[in-house]
């Protein structure tokens, strides 16, 4: 199956052109099913339905998430679909594999005021605060993944143009920035960058202060140090900021469309749930606009 395995996954990274997030997902959950084969000694091509059924069960004994599960179902589902198509000796287990029902969770939003109060923390006195204020600024402002905000260049900012290129596997997409994201990004870049990095050759948008590029982990401290700086007792991700974006440019007027195609979302179904959060507007605007209200 390893050799397999290596086709799949260049398979998505050259032809999907998945994300490497997507892609490191794919390959943690095909690898820990390989190794389950292995030790039950069960060939990948003569897995049947109830061998499947078991290899679930027994992620659900090691107490992994019904979102985790689901996932993995999706990811070997995958598997065996392009090995079904490039070859004529091999039958999906998968097929009648139903996913755990998941509970839909939802998302933290914070509030534009707690918004105003996180964004305050930053100070730009130093290297470090000027870094921090534009980064806050910048995922509050374009909505994006961490994922996809850590993977960028400074080529990807279009500074007079007052935009970012985000080029995130097969959803790249062009996100405006406004003027205080522009402002602290202008800052960060000019005053603080440029003393970080120790090499021209570091091409990262945003550094830690070794001058590399920062991690998953370290913008996520960054958000908590800050969290408790302004005192806010939600539990603030990064994340949190982007479903904030999403939330208040909705609850502003903006379209479910425009917001989708911001985030990068490839169903429009992944944008509607923040429709729960607009109807203290709707109501505002049906009492206002509404002849009989």
């Amino acid at each position: 199956m390893e050799k397999q395995l290596k086709q799949f996954l260049k398979f998505l990274e050259t032809d999907k052109r998945v994300s490497n997030n997507t892609l490191q997902s794919y390959k943690r959950d095909l690898k820990q099913y390989e190794q389950y084969l292995a030790e039950k000694d069960i060939k990948y091509n003569k897995v049947k339905e109830s061998d499947l059924k078991e290899y679930l069960n027994y992620l659900t004994e090691q107490n992994k998430k019904p979102s985790t599960i689901s996932r993995t179902i999706a990811s070997i589902r995958a598997f065996y679909q392009y090995e079904v198509k490039n070859k004529k000796n091999i039958e999906d287990p998968t097929e009648k594999i139903q996913s755990p029902k998941i509970e839909k969770r939802t998302p933290c939003i914070l509030t534009s005021e707690e918004v105003e109060l996180l964004l305050e923390q930053p100070k730009d006195i130093d290297l470090k605060g000027i870094r921090d204020k534009a980064m806050l600024e910048f995922a509050y402002a374009t909505g994006m993944r961490v994922s996809e905000i850590i993977s960028l260049n400074v080529e990807n900012v279009n500074l007079a143009g007052g935009t970012v290129f985000c080029n995130s596997g097969n959803k790249k997409r062009i996100i405006p920035l406004g003027k205080m994201c522009l402002d602290a990004l202008k800052e960060y870049i000019e005053e603080a960058r440029d003393i970080l990095v120790k090499t021209e050759k570091e091409k990262s948008l945003f550094v830690n202060l070794n001058g590399r590029r920062l991690t998953r982990q370290g913008f996520w401290k960054i958000i908590k140090y800050y969290q408790e700086q302004a005192n806010i007792t939600k539990d603030i991700t990064p994340h949190t900021l982007r479903h904030s974006f999403a939330t208040h440019l909705l609850q502003n007027g903006a379209d479910l469309k425009s917001i989708q195609m911001m985030l990068g979302h490839s169903d429009i179904s992944s944008t509607q749930v923040y429709m729960q959060f607009q109807n203290g507007g709707i109501n505002d605007i049906y009492k206002k606009a509404h002849p009989r209200a």
